[in-house]
């Protein structure tokens, strides 16, 4: 295979993707939970009121079934995809929009068609970052083909990559760049505020149905995941980073297995160098390869945030907020990125390792996680118009009274499990009742 004709054709797919600055809009995926209200254990997607029971009451109500064979694994209506995760996390997002308000509209109509139906099956809707109660083992893997793939290629990888597939959930936030320089600019910014993010958003108070003593699981579940795809991308902090750096991120690691459109085929540890053909390739074998690389931010047709636990209504849309404030606002943008300018990835690391012990005290470059994330909230309501500034405020009080989800749920974790999760379980919104 040609090397610089590969990196070519990825590079190219990247400027192709870029957007007029009036065009930029914002992707979501939020993943959730669907637990059993009384004992919070996971609801499978086998058998009697299973998580495909629900999906197909759901296409009885007009949504487009998505088969694999006899299984119902996702579904689609008018803007809004549901999918599910290797564990059953059922996953909402929707066709990228303008205004979060339109995000808003659009997560409520989901929830108030999906909440009923639960509802009848005594069961809940939960955003919280790491399953509170049912073991990964006691988790049946959703019956995918790529998933299995998947399932098999992590047994002799990272010591938690089959906890990160069925025992995780995220809010993942999607971004438009302008250019080349644009596109560095947000993915540096991205990078290097990963351990204030992992930090603000932490929701993982339960790991394996027991008290999580230290702080941010997700970060620690991804550092012993899979190191050729996960944490920060090699060489995101060089100078020279841009399209073709990060083309050769992709083609220097294994995709596990190929989806060229037409089947599927297991690739074990070829690199997608030794796979990808650059004068004879489907998008959909391009897009594969871009997908099966999870690292904190992410390139794709956009530049992809992933360090965010799930988290309810309305600090979901308060995540959002934070992220358009700084990555849409031209003067936000150049003065973050020039705060992040001299951070290098030995900085994220001892970060990294900081917080898992110190939560919101844990430290980046000198400057704590707290003070950061004020300063970043303070800076991103200036690039919010004024009909969205108001979307940051739930994040805002929270910071300023120096908590973070976990902190919140530590707080109530007297009261006991199901009532300190209670603020997480969606079926509890007053605006879906």
């Amino acid at each position: 295979m040609d090397y610089k004709k590969q990196v070519e054709e990825i590079t190219k797919y990247f400027k192709d993707s870029e957007k007029n600055e009036e065009d930029f809009k914002i992707g979501i995926e939020f993943e959730h939970f669907v637990i059993d209200k009384d004992t919070l254990e996971t609801i499978s997607y086998y058998g009697d009121g299973g998580v495909q029971e629900t999906l197909k009451e759901l296409e009885s109500n007009g949504w487009i079934g998505d088969y694999e064979g006899e299984y119902l694994l996702g579904l689609n209506n008018k803007n809004q995809v549901i999918t599910l995760e290797p564990g059953s996390q059922l996953e909402f997002s929707i066709k990228p929009q303008k205004n979060i308000m339109d995000i808003e509209r659009e997560y409520f109509e989901f929830l108030k068609e999906i909440i009923p139906i639960l509802e009848r099956k005594n069961q809940g809707l939960i955003a919280v970052g790491y399953h509170p109660e049912t073991r990964i083992e006691d988790i049946k893997i959703l019956p995918k083909k790529r998933y299995s793939y998947m399932f098999e290629y992590f047994k002799d990888k990272g010591s938690h990559a089959h906890n990160m597939m069925k025992g995780t959930a995220s809010v993942q936030i999607a971004f438009d760049f302008k250019s080349e320089e644009d596109y560095i600019k947000k993915f540096k910014v991205g990078n290097a505020l990963a351990p204030v993010m992992y930090g603000i958003f932490d929701n993982a108070f339960y790991f394996e149905g027991q008290v999580w003593e230290r702080h941010n699981l997700r970060s620690y579940i991804w550092e012993n995941c899979d190191n050729d795809r996960s944490g920060i991308v090699d060489g995101a902090f060089d100078e020279d980073f841009g399209y073709e750096k990060y083309a050769e991120y992709i083609l220097n690691g294994p995709p596990i297995f190929m989806d060229d459109g037409k089947r599927m085929y297991s690739t074990g540890n070829k690199s997608f160098k030794e796979i990808f053909n650059p004068e004879n390739y489907s998008m959909e074998e391009l897009e594969h390869g871009l997908t099966m690389f999870f690292p904190d931010v992410r390139t794709k047709k956009y530049v992809e945030i992933r360090m965010m636990d799930a988290i309810p209504y309305p600090l979901n849309l308060a995540s959002i907020a934070l992220w358009k404030g700084i990555l849409y606002d031209e003067d936000n943008l150049n003065q973050v990125y020039e705060y992040i300018e001299d951070i290098e990835m030995e900085d994220i690391d001892k970060a990294k390792t900081s917080i898992l012990k110190k939560g919101l005290d844990g430290e980046l470059k000198g400057r704590t996680i707290f003070e950061i994330a004020k300063w970043l909230i303070e800076l991103a309501k200036t690039g919010l118009g004024s009909d969205e500034s108001k979307y940051i405020l739930p994040l805002q009080k929270m910071i300023m009274d120096k908590k973070n989800p976990y902190e919140i749920i530590k707080e109530k974790e007297h009261l006991g499990k199901k009532e300190a999760l209670k603020w997480c379980i969606l079926n509890n919104l007053q605006e879906v009742r």
